[in-house]
């Protein structure tokens, strides 16, 4: 039968825990694209934009809605894979029963 942490050695887990997931949202940047390319934004872990960029061609001033969801579109792709990498990357840390660290109770 496995040994069953006690109440500080769980605290300091999901503490240690807390500090990776923060790191790796902290080193996380995704680009989103859309218009093949002709859209492009950076997120980060956060889910912050950190930039936006457009082609000129993707700007058409009869045309502004086009713009609009391309624009929509690129921090749609870059939020889902903030989203997938985080769960893949994050999920290992959660490991165990119940989301904890230390395995089945």
């Amino acid at each position: 039968m496995p040994k069953i942490p006690n109440m500080n050695q769980m605290m300091g887990m999901a503490q240690n825990m807390a500090k990776r997931m923060e790191e790796e949202m902290d080193a996380l940047l995704v680009e989103g694209h859309a218009g093949g390319g002709m859209v492009t934004v950076s997120m980060d872990g956060h889910k912050q934009l950190k930039s936006l960029r457009i082609a000129p061609e993707a700007v058409d001033p009869a045309d502004v809605e086009m713009l609009q969801d391309l624009v929509l579109a690129a921090v749609n792709d870059a939020r889902a894979k903030v989203e997938d990498k985080l769960k893949n990357s994050l999920g290992g840390l959660a490991g165990g029963a119940g989301g904890f660290p230390f395995g089945a109770l």
